[in-house]
């Protein structure tokens, strides 16, 4: 390739700090620093301030190669046809749920003819969905996050073309850091937290992450056990539209007493290692999770994590041989859905097994803990390396590339198919 390839990407803002936010921003890093890519994005799914070009700099690419667009949602039609057009891109790359691309799906009948699309597909729990095969097959290729999501594409559209290409994040700040250093930040920021058992959690405040269920449990957890003895630290936005109002549930819960405390500042990704090095265990009692990235973060700065075996936490917690922490099968399976998601799986869990695993994560002795910290970080290190994140995402980009063209070169695509009619 003598000349740069550009990329025109649709997903999450890659500077938001959600996980399919962060997620791009590796891919789309990952290939700056080749210097075979430019990047045109749409940066989508936040409140925006004004709806100016966004050039994104830095000494590892050359000015100009990084243009983001603040979008509404994750853009429309028209936007879309207006980049094709003015910037002639090589490669359509978005990321996410698939409800909210039926629309871009929808036109790939003028994106694909000159284009290919791929696809980094987000899916959370079975049965199969079905529903979704007619989006799979209006792909070119498929980047699946999770186990769970590419067994799921594979059964569904078998014929398109699915990789496993899980998340991974930076060891270089997602690490075990100095006792010196993390027992600083906590005298620091949680001086009256010195001698608890701390658990973490690190979620949007939204109704599949379980905010309000998992305060009920713990503080039932902390009076069994004594609430000067435990905390559980939640960073997130209390009073978030989309889930509860945390605040208030501590109020007349009577429970704001220092057993659970509200992180309510955005922090960059150092000051979220050290949050993870503070903590003695993180937990994620969703009731689906495409994948989670926060007990990724935790398992790789060597902090166990206690999760709803769903999704792709099920992967994070066990290799099928070691545990990482303490995974919990979900005792109820809800079939709910609705008009665009006719049907899924909610893996709930209940009070008993969550007290119960909180109970015996905080009877463990410091050696087993440290065991299984230590197990955790090599499972990151060998399943979720981020060279070889970086590494696949490279081999595939200039495998399309190269094997399906754009415009005057594209190959792979047919606008038509022949059909016997009986």
């Amino acid at each position: 390739m003598s000349e740069k390839k550009t990329i025109f990407v649709i997903s999450d803002h890659p500077m938001a700090p959600s996980g399919v936010g962060t997620q791009t921003k590796y891919v789309i890093e990952t290939l700056l620093k080749t210097g075979r890519y430019r990047f045109v994005c749409f940066g989508g799914a936040v409140k925006h301030p004004n709806y100016e070009p966004q050039n994104i700099t830095d000494e590892a690419w050359s000015p100009g190669d990084w243009i983001v667009y603040p979008v509404d949602g994750y853009g429309t039609p028209a936007q879309v046809r207006s980049v094709l057009w003015t910037e002639k891109p090589d490669i359509l790359w978005f990321m996410t749920d698939p409800r909210f691309y039926p629309w871009l799906w929808q036109i790939e009948n003028e994106i694909r003819p000159n284009v290919p699309m791929v696809y980094y597909h987000v899916w959370d729990n079975y049965p199969p969905p079905k529903y979704n095969a007619k989006w799979y097959r209006s792909t070119d290729v498929i980047a699946s996050i999770s186990k769970v999501t590419h067994n799921i594409v594979s059964k569904v559209a078998p014929e398109v073309e699915n990789h496993y290409i899980p998340h991974a994040v930076d060891e270089k700040i997602f690490k075990k850091l100095d006792k010196e250093v993390v027992e600083e930040f906590k005298e620091t920021n949680f001086p009256d937290h010195n001698d608890r058992v701390i658990f973490f959690w690190n979620n949007r405040n939204a109704r599949r992450k379980q905010s309000g269920t998992l305060i009920h449990w713990f503080n039932k957890f902390a009076e069994e056990v004594g609430p000067e003895n435990v905390c559980l630290v939640m960073h997130t936005d209390p009073k978030d539209p989309n889930g509860q109002d945390l605040e208030e549930i501590l109020k007349d819960f009577d429970i704001a007493d220092g057993r659970i405390v509200l992180s309510r500042d955005k922090m960059p990704p150092e000051g979220l290692s050290l949050m993870y090095n503070m903590a003695d265990c993180t937990i994620n009692i969703s009731d689906a999770e495409g994948f989670g990235l926060s007990t990724l973060e935790s398992l790789s700065c060597g902090t166990p994590i206690i999760v709803n075996m769903t999704g792709g936490l099920q992967e994070q917690v066990t290799d099928g041989e070691e545990w990482f922490g303490i995974g919990l099968e979900p005792p109820a399976k809800a079939l709910i859905g609705s008009q665009q998601v006719p049907y899924i799986y909610e893996d709930r869990l209940s009070e008993e097994q969550v007290v119960g695993a909180l109970r015996s994560f905080y009877n463990m002795s410091p050696e087993e803990r440290e065991e299984m910290s230590e197990k955790g970080i090599r499972h990151v290190r060998e399943n979720y390396n981020f060279e070889k994140f970086k590494d696949r995402w490279i081999e595939l980009v200039d495998d399309v590339v190269e094997r399906l063209g754009s415009w005057e070169t594209r190959k792979g695509y047919k606008a038509w198919e022949i059909k016997e009619i009986s």
